[in-house]
């Protein structure tokens, strides 16, 4: 409670404000999967310790001026009120059946809004064992307490080692691991310098008309429908091992955030293409979400709050990535994903257009106010077709008041679009998990497609290497 009368009279952030609007409201789910039940998990004083001395998790927004403008006022936090655990009926079934009764209790989680007259986070205490564990917590937060980086942090200041409790936990390198080119750095950095120009028009250009004007066609994965975030969504999850893409990543000289977006475009235009071949020529673009942090690692939330520009809050901006269509690269050439994709998010990270947007919206968001911000948002992210969100977790397992957690992974809820792919590293596997429309998509075949592009892409690179190396080895022996 130290922070109250620091946190008084903050405002709410302007991406705060914009995810808690009468047209956009965000929610993040994140779940714990525990090795063994989690019938005597001590969650009152795991949440007391992990909670309650952050100030958002108690303080509610309230409207501040004639504007609209939101700031956190803290209130009297009953933990008892944030703590949920349902009640499915019979003790005696199934795994298979509790993981229908599961799924359905997770599609109608999604779908709920948070009271504004408590703070806006929720744990749901699931004690049934399902097929990928004995127990789940789930955590829902409002996204306008902070984004994935802040609530991850919340998360893993209250999570231990699993094998020793005094090490800290590690988290996987994301940078790149490019291969020597022919070229020299000098020609390479004047190359990079003088296309800046060039660069920043173009993706800025496009950008806004994304945004604004040109809106993605009507796909086997895009309804088109008003109001898509209202509709009942499923959840469903595939695991790559960590091992696997590194080794695409190594071959390709492209970055783990690359290779698993090549792969989800390919596996994407092939279930596109086996639903209605058509839509192999239509337009198609993802938002791929970023963090705009400098900070290289996850700090512990105690630490946030020490300096005076904290890193908590919703510090992300979004690319505009268009999905390459089947048309312009043959599904023969499945590495071509992976490298459009390299190619892609390297050229608008280089471009520094995303900076000016958000500087833009936030300019928006001062001369027009909240709403108006919301609705510029709500109207981007439903004219594009999906959305990805990466977050990077732990190396090494995790455990919570003794419990083993097996696995984590997280999604997104209030996204106007009928696709949010979200994808977290966790103790060797890459778990991607989707949020699909329900009746719209078929989520099992969309996930079986994924699969088959992972492995298509990774068979594929592997002989490219090997006929690298081969290559090489002749060249020597002449």
């Amino acid at each position: 409670m130290e922070y109250f009368e620091e946190e008084f009279n903050e405002a709410v952030s302007p991406n705060g404000q914009c995810f808690d609007n009468t047209c956009l409201s965000l929610y993040i789910l994140a779940f714990l999967e525990f090795q063994v039940p989690i019938h005597d998990l001590p969650i009152l004083s795991l949440l007391q310790d992990a909670f309650l001395s952050i100030p958002h998790f108690t303080s509610i927004m309230q409207v501040d001026d004639e504007r609209g403008v939101k700031r956190w006022k803290p209130v009297e936090v009953k933990l008892e009120e944030h703590i949920i655990e349902p009640k499915f009926i019979d003790d005696g079934m199934s795994n298979d059946s509790y993981d229908n009764h599961f799924a359905d209790y997770i599609s109608k989680i999604l779908m709920e809004n948070f009271s504004p007259t408590k703070p806006l986070w929720q744990v749901h205490v699931i004690k049934y064992p399902t097929s990928n564990s004995a127990g789940t917590l789930l955590f829902k937060f409002h996204h306008a307490i902070g984004d994935g980086y802040s609530l991850m942090s919340v998360i893993l200041s209250s999570l231990q080692r699993a094998d020793n409790t005094s090490l800290p936990l590690s988290f996987p390198s994301l940078k790149s691991s490019s291969k020597p080119k022919n070229i020299s750095r000098f020609m390479k950095n004047m190359s990079q310098f003088l296309s800046i120009p060039f660069n920043f028009m173009s993706e800025f250009g496009w950008s806004l008309l994304k945004s604004t004007l040109f809106e993605d066609d009507e796909t086997p994965i895009r309804s088109g429908v008003e109001a898509v975030e209202f509709r009942r969504t499923k959840l469903s999850n595939i695991a790559f091992s960590m091992d696997h893409i590194k080794e695409i990543k190594s071959n390709l000289g492209v970055t783990i955030n690359d290779a698993i977006t090549g792969i989800i475009f390919y596996g994407i235009r092939l279930y596109m293409q086996n639903i209605d071949y058509r839509s192999r020529a239509l337009n198609t673009t993802a938002l791929v979400i970023a963090n705009t942090r400098k900070v290289k690692g996850y700090q512990r939330v105690q630490d946030m709050f020490k300096t005076a520009k904290s890193d908590w809050g919703n510090q992300i901006t979004y690319y505009h990535v268009s999905v390459p269509k089947l048309q312009d690269i043959p599904i023969s050439s499945p590495l071509q994903f992976v490298r459009k994709a390299h190619t892609s998010i390297k050229r608008k990270k280089s471009s520094y257009a995303p900076p000016l947007i958000t500087k833009l919206l936030r300019m928006k968001n001062k001369l027009e106010g909240p709403e108006a911000l919301a609705k510029c948002i709500h109207g981007t992210m439903r004219k594009a077709s999906l959305l990805i969100s990466n977050v990077a977790g732990p190396i090494e397992q995790m455990a919570w008041g003794s419990h083993p957690i097996g696995g984590f992974f997280f999604t997104l809820a209030g996204i106007p679009q009928s696709l949010v792919i979200t994808i977290m590293s966790y103790m060797g596997m890459l778990r991607v998990t989707i949020a699909t429309e329900e009746g719209f998509i078929d989520e099992q075949k969309l996930m079986q497609y994924l699969n088959n592009a992972f492995e298509i892409i990774r068979h594929e690179s592997i002989a490219k290497e090997n006929i690298s190396k081969w290559n090489k080895f002749c060249m020597c022996n002449v």
